[in-house]
């Protein structure tokens, strides 16, 4: 695990940091290895060996958002929408792609954008939401599967609690609300040292029996070489005998959507207006109204239609997300309130957890927020002036 000793120690005299080393701490929350297939998120301009003079965060990354890094003096956008999804086959300024890029290279900006992968954590774009919703009892909507392991090993029953410790700390052992979860068994191990190893126990060429402790732990699939590297630092064992087995369980810390719990339950008219004010919204395009209090509320950040169908079985009252399709909202069908808060509206707080994550990571670094609204979607009330 990164620590905060490892960051500032990568604070030069100037204040300067390798932006490689913005990228770790962003990838220590949401880890590139879980954004969707269709994604593009990671560094898409710049090089991860410049210094970074400072950090602009933002939802897009757009031209306006570029020139005011520069303004700012930021050679680091961090994004959540990459700003390139597909391959770019031509550079010639002629769509809002194609200017940031050239404005971002022309001007010597790294362009990082943490999508999906940020969608897909506990403590992500989603949380934020939960945050603003005051919601309890949180728990991931839809959590993936086929992303964690389990390791068995060896050990004599002497080290066994160092080895454990040493794999908790690799990232091993938490499961939910729950950390430094194991299983041991104890039985006998034997073997017999050949010529020229140099055995923890027992003598050359003598078959020895020891007594040991099978060790059990699971850890997300992307820390294997981190848990591998603890196991064979801490035990004792010239030769470590090990397992590693794929799990199929779902990783109830990772997915799409979020589902929670309000305070105390809330009328359907006064939960559209909370998500008005607290959302600074317009206007809630929403499904009609069912008459019931409004308790369990399920929500996903940005286009989330392709959960309604999770909502509705975990029980939510309300699926808060956005980007509903008219035909889309039938899919309520009377069981549940759909209501769409529009998408930029529903990630609009992504940009402060950025902030947030940074400056607790770099406190003596410039991590700043850009003043450039990328919201291009508007509406019209009547109500503005001319």
């Amino acid at each position: 695990m990164f620590t905060g000793e490892f960051y500032v120690a990568n604070i030069n005299i100037n204040g300067h940091m390798k932006i490689n080393t913005i990228i770790q701490a962003l990838e220590q929350l949401a880890p590139p290895v879980l954004q969707e297939q269709y994604d593009n998120a990671g560094l898409i301009t710049g090089s991860a060996s410049w210094e970074c003079t400072g950090v602009l965060c933002s939802l897009d990354a757009t031209e306006a958002v570029i020139l005011d890094a520069k303004a700012k003096g930021c050679n680091m956008v961090v994004a959540h929408h990459p700003i390139v999804f597909g391959g770019l086959k031509k550079i010639n300024g002629k769509n809002y792609v194609e200017k940031a890029v050239i404005a971002a290279i022309k001007n010597d900006i790294a362009i990082y954008a943490i999508h999906t992968n940020l969608d897909n954590v506990i403590q992500g774009v989603n949380n934020r939401i939960a945050d603003k919703l005051g919601l309890l009892n949180r728990k991931i909507l839809a959590p993936k599967a086929g992303l964690l392991m389990k390791l068995h090993s060896f050990v004599p029953h002497a080290q066994a609690e160092q080895l454990r410790n040493a794999l908790f700390a690799a990232g091993a052992g938490d499961i939910g609300q729950y950390s430094h979860c194991s299983f041991s068994v104890e039985g006998t191990g034997s073997f017999q040292a050949g010529e020229g190893t140099q055995p923890h126990v027992g003598s050359i060429g003598k078959t020895h029996f020891e007594p040991e402790s099978r060790i059990e732990v699971i850890f997300p699939a992307w820390r294997q070489q981190q848990v591998l590297a603890a196991l064979f630092e801490a035990h004792p064992y010239e030769e470590v005998a090990y397992d590693l087995v794929s799990l199929s369980n779902d990783y109830q810390d990772v997915g799409s959507g979020m589902i929670g719990e309000l305070p105390e339950p809330m009328d359907e008219f006064f939960f559209l207006q909370m998500l008005k004010t607290s959302f600074g919204l317009k206007i809630v395009r929403h499904t009609p109204l069912l008459g019931k209090k409004i308790k369990k509320v399920a929500l996903c950040g940005g286009s989330g239609s392709f959960l309604t169908g999770k909502a509705v079985a975990k029980g939510a009252d309300v699926y808060v997300s956005a980007d509903f399709k008219y035909h889309e909202f039938f899919d309520a069908n009377d069981r549940i309130l759909i209501a769409d808060i529009g998408h930029w509206e529903s990630e609009q707080y992504t940009t402060d957890l950025l902030i947030d994550v940074l400056q607790a990571k770099f406190p003596t670094f410039a991590v700043l927020k850009s003043e450039v609204k990328t919201n291009v979607v508007n509406y019209f009330t009547g109500e503005e002036s001319k």
